[in-house]
């Protein structure tokens, strides 16, 4: 049952969110995206992808940029794991016998 509604979650928030997709009509070169953007675009660049493929318009990276403000950005988000920074890792113990 909490799995079912961590799904609903998730797929609300992303319809919720649809508006902020690379390549819509948020930005044009009078108003490019900057970095803030870019981490955004990279947070969420495999959910565009997907969304990409159904629906014209919606890019991976966003056109319209400031350039390398955006780029940073954009791969801070990518290289970081989607938004999930991990600065720990989790180790098994093995148990010798």
């Amino acid at each position: 049952m909490r799995l079912s509604s961590v799904f609903v979650w998730l797929a609300v928030l992303a319809i919720a969110l649809s508006g902020c997709f690379p390549g819509g009509p948020t930005y044009s070169s009078q108003e490019p995206a900057g970095f803030f953007a870019g981490v955004w675009h990279g947070w969420i660049a495999p959910i565009s992808l997907i969304v990409g493929l159904f629906k014209d318009g919606i890019r991976v990276y966003e056109p319209f940029n400031t350039g390398w403000w955006y780029d940073f950005g954009f791969y801070i988000a990518v290289i970081s794991g989607f938004g999930s920074i991990a600065l720990t890792r989790k180790h098994t113990k093995s148990k010798h016998k």
